[in-house]
C-alpha cells in the first residue's frame, strides 16, 4: 500500500508542479467564474503549483473584480495566479495558445470559466501525466443547470487507447473541459488552430495521428455547466461549415480513409440540422447505446 504524502493522498507524490489554464471573456458569468477559480484551486485536495487565467479581451467589471480577487488569493487559498490580458477577443483556439505559451510547466490542466472540477480531480489525472506515462488524459463529465446537486447526462469516453483511436475516427473521444495534458505534447501536435467550436477535437485528432499516449478516467471529475442555448450551438450553418473544414482536414491528414470522410460528412453533417429540441435526447440515446456496445 502506497502511504500519503504531505498532500495527505495516497499514491500521489508530496510534490506535483503543473498549472491550471482557464480562458474567460464578457460573454461568461461572474458567479460562475469564480466558483470554477475557487474549484480547481482552494477546493482541490492535490493543488495546482499556478492558475494561469487568459482573460480573452474586454471583460466587464464582475470579471475583473473575480479576477482582482484570485490575484490576492482571496479566493485560490494560496495558489498562485497569474493573468494573460488581450487587448482584443481572438477566440477559444488563439486564447488558449497565448496561455500555453505563459504556462510554467509542462503539465496543464485545462478548465473552463463556468464548469466545477471535482475535488479529486488533479489526484486523479495529474500523476498519469506528471510520471510520462500518458500525454493526455481526460474524464467523465456530468452535465447540470443551474444547482450542482442536480444533476444530468454523464458524457463518458473509452479508456483503452486503441479504442479511443478507433473513436476518433468518428467523433471526439475525450470531453475537453476535463483534459490534462503535456504542454509539449500539444505543441508536437501543432497546437490549438482556429477552427469554430471544433477545435479541440482537431488538435486531440493531430495529438492521436503524431503518436501521443492518452486514455480517460472513467469517473466523474468535471461539473459541466449546460445553459439554455447549449446544445442550440451544437448546430447550424456555422458548426455545419467548420464540420466540413475539420473533415477535409483529417483527410488530408491521413487520420481518417475516404469511407471515413463520406460517413463522417452524412452523419457529423446531418446531426448539425437536427432540431435543437430533439438534439438533447438524441445524444443521450446515442450515449446510452455507446455506453452498452
Amino acid at each position: 500500500m502506497t502511504s500519503p504524502g504531505s498532500n495527505g493522498v495516497p499514491g500521489v507524490p508530496d510534490r506535483v508542479d503543473f498549472s491550471v489554464l482557464l480562458p474567460v471573456y464578457r460573454g461568461d458569468q461572474p458567479a460562475f467564474f469564480e466558483r470554477a477559480v475557487r474549484s480547481v484551486t482552494a477546493d482541490q485536495k492535490v493543488r495546482p503549483t499556478e492558475l494561469l487565467i487568459v482573460v480573452d479581451g474586454p471583460v466587464p467589471s464582475g470579471i475583473v473584480d473575480v479576477l482582482r480577487r484570485a490575484e490576492a488569493g482571496v479566493l485560490t487559498d494560496g495558489v498562485s495566479v497569474r493573468v494573460v490580458a488581450l487587448r482584443q477577443n481572438v477566440g477559444l483556439a488563439r486564447a488558449l495558445e497565448a496561455g500555453l505559451a505563459a504556462c510554467a510547466h509542462d503539465v496543464v490542466a485545462r478548465a473552463d470559466a463556468d464548469d466545477v472540477s471535482l475535488p479529486d480531480r488533479f489526484a486523479r489525472q495529474v500523476p498519469l501525466v506528471a510520471d510520462g506515462g500518458f500525454d493526455l488524459v481526460s474524464a467523465t463529465i456530468v452535465e447540470f443547470g443551474d444547482d450542482e446537486v442536480d444533476l444530468g447526462l454523464v458524457r463518458s469516453w473509452p479508456s483503452d487507447p486503441d479504442e479511443i483511436a478507433r473513436t476518433a475516427r468518428l467523433a471526439d473521444p475525450f470531453n475537453h473541459p476535463a483534459v490534462v495534458y503535456r504542454r509539449s505534447a500539444v505543441a508536437r501536435a501543432g497546437g490549438y488552430q482556429h477552427l469554430s467550436r471544433l477545435e479541440d477535437y482537431w488538435l486531440f485528432a493531430r495529438m492521436i495521428h503524431h503518436g501521443a499516449r492518452v486514455t480517460n478516467v472513467d469517473e466523474p471529475l468535471v461539473l459541466y455547466r449546460v445553459g439554455a442555448g447549449a446544445y442550440h450551438r451544437r448546430g447550424g450553418w456555422e458548426l455545419a461549415r467548420s464540420e466540413l473544414v475539420l473533415q477535409g482536414r483529417l483527410l488530408r491528414l491521413g487520420f481518417t480513409t475516404p469511407a471515413q470522410f463520406v460517413r463522417n460528412l452524412v452523419v457529423r453533417g446531418l446531426w448539425r440540422f437536427v432540431p435543437p429540441s430533439l438534439r438533447r435526447p438524441a445524444y443521450a440515446a446515442f450515449t446510452r447505446w455507446r455506453g452498452t456496445d
